[in-house]
């Protein structure tokens, strides 16, 4: 691998060459890893409980207005599209119709 001074220096200085500039064998340290813990089903329903006594539930009025803020999108999506597709269309029939 072609190097220069600087990088060949701070690969040592990282203590990845030796002083001959040749790699180092990295030792890899091995990987400790803890066995997974397995709980119950009645372990994990508890859990699951508690963590949804934790949870932010939305009001009834923040659900609604969400609903409502939702479905206007909606229809000005879908009205948008279907103008689009109307006006295509048209437009394409009518280049149809010049052509023949």
């Amino acid at each position: 691998m072609a190097m220069n001074r600087e990088q060949r220096r701070m690969l040592q200085k990282q203590g990845q060459l030796d002083a001959e500039g040749n790699p180092r064998a990295a030792k890899r340290e091995a990987r400790v890893t803890a066995p997974a813990e397995r709980v119950g089903p009645l372990s994990y329903v508890r859990e699951v409980q508690a963590e949804l006594r934790r949870v932010n539930w939305p009001t009834r009025r923040e659900v609604l207005n969400y609903t409502i803020v939702v479905m206007i999108t909606l229809i000005v999506l879908t009205s948008f599209i279907a103008g689009l597709d109307w006006l295509f269309g048209e437009g394409i029939l009518r280049l149809l119709r010049l052509s023949q």
